[in-house]
């Protein structure tokens, strides 16, 4: 019986923003490192996030909407991978798919970015009733807890097109991901890494998730084998296990981050809390990292005993 012949062209799926495709690209670097000889192209898609920029994303189905587009072109077969920035991921998966690899984290904090003449170099320092660019009520909800006075206006678009807009007078501060400003080489934008105790980060936020059918055994093995960090999945297992206890809405203020530590356990912090920053409720759970599942849970159910279940149900009703 003849051996199977390897796999010799992949194609991944990825929208287009500058972001997509640096981590496109990474991941198809990794794989052709991986496997000499492969070829992989890039099916860029245009996702139905990309086109909504007028409204909230907390209004029109949230980060999912980054990610449904790019999952129909595995399951049509048009792509052979999928890349995604992890903390866009629904907390389930489409049927017949399965994340083959979690990559190393970024930086995961979020980055407060001053426009170029600014003499302010923290959250502190700006000045009263200033407008903060952000979509995402996770951020909304820890800034406005620490700073009321503040004015959170909507900002959405790619990176290159928030910081012009920064630049451009349109807001006096903007907050984003660290990880996506280094990625992208503008490292130099942030003036401010938030502390995880004022800014807790989104459900895996800087990690990388590749996706692939699970049916597709090769493929899947070529993924792992390239890209994808154990040490990293238990965190990402932990956070991920979290959102999907709390249901996983886009309309409430979640956050999560886990943390091993020297001793091999797992730390894990979350958070649930209004929009307006008036009710926020934190949680922390310590266990063995080989339950990162189960911790993801049990600091759901924290604060759930603490009463996120009537902050959950408050937002789904706005």
């Amino acid at each position: 019986m003849m051996a199977a012949v390897p796999r010799q062209h992949l194609t991944i799926a990825t929208r287009g923003s500058a972001l997509a495709l640096w981590q496109a690209e990474h991941v198809k670097a990794a794989l052709v490192a991986g496997t000499p000889g492969l070829e992989v192209e890039l099916l860029t898609l245009k996702t139905q996030g990309d086109l909504i920029l007028d409204v909230p994303l907390s209004e029109v189905g949230g980060k999912a909407l980054f990610v449904k587009e790019i999952e129909q072109a595995l399951i049509d077969r048009r792509a052979d991978v999928a890349v995604h920035s992890m903390k866009d991921v629904p907390a389930d998966l489409a049927p017949g798919l399965v994340m083959a690899a979690v990559s190393t984290r970024e930086t995961p904090n979020d980055a407060l970015c001053l426009p170029l003449a600014s003499t302010a170099r923290i959250l502190e320092d700006l000045p009263e009733g200033a407008s903060v660019g952000t979509s995402s009520l996770r951020r909304q909800c820890q800034l406005l807890a620490r700073r009321p006075d503040l004015q959170v206006r909507m900002l959405r678009g790619n990176v290159p097109t928030r910081l012009r807009k920064l630049d451009e007078g349109e807001y006096d501060a903007i907050i984003l991901a660290a990880a996506g400003l280094l990625r992208l080489g503008h490292g130099d934008r942030i003036t401010q890494l938030l502390p995880l105790d004022v800014s807790l980060p989104a459900v895996s936020q800087g990690v990388l998730g590749i996706e692939a059918r699970d049916d597709d055994d090769e493929v899947r093995a070529m993924v792992g084998a390239a890209l994808h960090d154990p040490y990293e999945e238990r965190r990402v297992a932990a956070e991920r296990s979290f959102l999907a206890r709390m249901g996983g809405s886009c309309q409430t203020p979640l956050a999560a981050h886990a943390q091993h530590t020297s001793d091999g356990s797992l730390v894990v912090d979350a958070l649930c809390g209004m929009p307006d920053g008036s009710k926020i409720l934190r949680a922390q759970v310590r266990g063995a990292a080989a339950d990162a599942e189960a911790l993801g849970v049990a600091v759901g159910e924290a604060l759930l005993a603490q009463g996120a279940g009537d902050i959950v149900a408050a937002c789904l009703k706005t």
